[in-house]
């Protein structure tokens, strides 16, 4: 498992972020305070709070470079 923090602060980046998401047959799980959402559930997402940096759980093994560079611009470097 991999995690990163992710920022989401617009809808839009919300709606890009969920469609990158669901190009890979992976699990993924963001985690605000004791919180754990899927991911790729947009309704789910906009039940946390977004103006805050939001840890993203990556349950992949082998495709992992890959997930990281399309979800480069949401990662908070």
């Amino acid at each position: 498992m991999t995690t990163v923090k992710i920022s989401l602060n617009s809808i839009d980046k919300v709606k890009s972020f969920v469609n990158d998401l669901t190009k890979f047959d992976t699990d993924f799980d963001l985690v605000s305070g004791r919180y754990v959402i899927d991911a790729k559930s947009i309704m789910g997402i906009f039940s946390l709070d977004l103006s805050k940096p939001i840890d993203l759980n990556i349950h992949a093994e082998n495709n992992v470079d890959e997930i990281l560079s399309i979800l480069d611009p949401y990662i908070i470097k």
